[in-house]
């Protein structure tokens, strides 16, 4: 319901309309959707966009996680539409009589209708609200859904946001007996900002898909690629092949994978786990597939478990002494992956996004799991057991000589006074909602940042040439670098366990960086920096990344800027006349502060680009790629992204 007043009804200088119940609307069928796309899919940016995949390849998945489901296959085509097939058991095409629709009529065109709220139709599923596919019809243009079920192929199709175009019709026999479903849709150009679904996005969601599902095979392919069209994940090892891939790009401790599984009438709990060389912990959670990037009650049930049973072994076989003190959860996890999948009856999230797993009982089952299974691993796996101690051991002592140089830190910060590093330009609001901090390359360019800028809300933070790699680097080592100490008393929220994200002092952390290899470096530093020591600062999309211009050029006596090559060539598109040159802008000093202002801080005509985490595993992959010691895994992975800046939002 949306009331309309005028701005002298506002101020009260009149009184306000009779107000009925003839004023109220009811939104019939899928209209909600179109109306308020936003509350069943986050957004209609690109984030909302590929949601739709998610929510039909979800349907499959859960026909796989049934053990119906053995293939499924997932195609961009060339018209811009995306088509998901899978080998299940077909969408019911009965009759209800109580709906007087069938099956297929009810998962389509029926919010809060399917087979995922009781009975036996599915005993685990992602698809908890039962709005998935019903809400990619009412947010497409066009959808088509293929049923082969009962030796025979059912079709029916939709347009303009779920409006039927045909009733559901018998167009064949299903081939060779064959069952599953087939939905194709175009996404509705009036609905979403744009409608080019991302490969990469895809393919890395259908990848982790593949992961948590141990043999099952799913095919990708790309209509609009010119090379490198298909893919094919399947991985027979599941989980255990997942922390291995994780694993990849970092020094593994051991060979070996420890990995157990326990399932119980009302949950199922499944965990792999590895220890590297690295100073970071992975622990990542899945809930009947989806990824619960926030944790929940599964994750702290296996950590609590963790610290318990590597603390008994270290007593047991004398590598702790009596008088030693134990060790802590986070001397244990240090250079830990590992991955918690759990499967349950009636999942219970915390948000509409899924983010945190909320059911109790899950925690019980995670911890006797791990108290049971792994302690007999380790027992089993004397040698691998001992490295796990022994690292463990470095980090408590890591954590105490940590400890003194913050300490050392907060007293410095102390007798300076307010504890704000001298190179910061403050802005003047204390309302951190309004605060911008800019983190700017180079003090020539932080100066021109200065007079650009908006001095009541946003902040310069200049920082010298590349901070330091804390891939690499310990804590104690980390809070002896000028720079990290800089950021860490600009933020203002803390650092590690102790960063809480509601006392920092910006609501915006912006990255100004030039628009070439040496600013991407430099971003690529601070993303890993923001993610493994303030991950809330991210999650909770406080971090961006400022997009200047890489070319200028004039049009008659305008000047326009071209954020990049992307945007020089649709330029010309547009343009195939222009015969101006095009100078290439190769850092922020070559602008003066009035170009910077206005093509990159001015809030009314900057882009930023916003830094999620959607799938903290692969973000844990992507940090350890760019920043570990891999040299050729990183010249990979940056050429297969080379020219699509989104690969930062990890």
């Amino acid at each position: 319901m949306v009331m309309q007043m005028t701005a002298e009804q506002a101020s009260g200088r009149s009184k306000p309309a009779r107000y009925s119940a003839r004023d109220m609307t009811v939104l019939e069928g899928l209209e909600p959707v179109r109306k308020r796309p936003g509350m069943y899919i986050g957004s209609t940016g690109p984030e909302g966009l590929h949601h739709l995949v998610w929510e039909v390849v979800d349907n499959s998945v859960d026909e796989a996680m049934a053990g119906y489901c053995s293939h499924i296959e997932v195609t961009l085509t060339a018209d811009g539409g995306c088509r998901v097939v899978d080998d299940g058991r077909g969408i019911p095409t009965d009759f209800n009589p109580q709906q007087k629709l069938t099956g297929v009529e009810i998962a389509l065109t029926k919010l809060h209708g399917g087979g995922k709220f009781g009975g036996d139709g599915y005993k685990v599923s992602g698809g908890l609200h039962g709005v998935g596919v019903s809400v990619v019809n009412a947010l497409s243009r066009r959808l088509v859904v293929e049923v082969d079920r009962d030796g025979k192929r059912h079709r029916m199709e939709f347009a303009d946001g779920g409006k039927a175009q045909t009733g559901l019709e018998v167009v064949g026999q299903a081939p060779g007996g064959r069952t599953g479903t087939t939905v194709e849709f175009w996404p509705d150009g009036r609905i979403f900002d744009e409608v080019e679904l991302r490969a990469q996005t895809v393919k890395e969601r259908l990848q982790v898909y593949a992961f948590l599902n141990a043999g099952l095979e799913i095919r990708f392919e790309d209509e609009r690629a010119i090379s490198e069209r298909s893919v094919v994940y399947r991985y027979d090892g599941g989980i255990i092949d997942f922390v291995r891939h994780i694993n990849s790009s970092k020094e593994p401790l051991f060979k070996k994978v420890a990995y157990f599984k326990v399932a119980e009438e009302d949950g199922e709990v499944e965990v792999a786990l590895q220890y590297n060389s690295g100073f970071y912990e992975g622990i990542h959670g899945y809930a009947n597939g989806i990824s619960t990037s926030e944790g929940g009650t599964h994750v702290e049930g296996f950590r609590k478990a963790l610290t318990n049973v590597v603390n008994k072994y270290a007593r047991s076989t004398n590598l702790l002494k009596e008088k030693e003190e134990n060790l802590l959860g986070e001397d244990i996890r240090e250079g830990l992956t590992a991955i918690v999948a759990v499967k349950l009856r009636e999942p219970q999230f915390e948000g509409q996004t899924k983010a945190k797993l909320g059911n109790v009982p899950i925690r019980s089952l995670v911890e006797r799991a791990t108290n049971d299974k792994l302690a007999e691993w380790l027992g089993e796996n004397p040698s691998e057991a001992r490295q796990i101690v022994q690292k463990a051991v470095q980090a408590a002592r890591a954590r105490v000589a940590a400890r003194q140089a913050r300490d050392a830190t907060r007293r410095k910060s102390a007798l300076e006074g307010a504890g704000l590093p001298g190179k910061l330009t403050d802005c003047a609001t204390k309302n951190a909602h309004e605060a911008e901090l800019f983190i700017v390359e180079g003090d020539s360019a932080g100066g021109s940042a200065v007079r650009a800028r908006d001095p009541r809300t946003q902040a310069i933070l200049p920082i010298r040439g590349k901070i330091l790699n804390v891939e690499r680097a310990r804590m104690d080592k980390m809070l002896k670098n000028n720079e990290v100490q800089a950021l860490i008393a600009a933020v203002g929220a803390g650092l590690s366990d102790d960063f809480d994200v509601s006392k920092a002092r910006y609501g915006k952390v912006i990255i100004l960086a030039d628009a070439d290899v040496d600013g991407s470096h430099i971003r690529t530093l601070l993303l890993t920096f923001f993610f493994r020591q303030m991950r809330p600062l991210i999650e909770e999309g406080h971090v961006f990344c400022a997009q200047p211009p890489l070319f200028s050029t004039l049009v008659g006596k305008e000047k326009v800027y071209l954020k990049d090559e992307t945007a020089r060539q649709r330029f010309l598109v547009e343009k195939p006349n222009h015969k101006a040159e095009f100078n290439r802008l190769k850092g922020l000093g070559e602008m003066d502060w009035q170009e910077l202002g206005s093509t990159t801080m001015d809030k009314d005509k900057r882009t930023l680009l916003r830094v999620d985490i959607e799938q903290a595993a692969l973000a844990d992959e992507v940090c350890s790629k760019l920043m570990g010691d891999d040299v050729e895994q990183r010249k990979h992975f940056i050429s297969t992204n080379a020219g699509d800046v989104r690969f930062l939002d990890i």
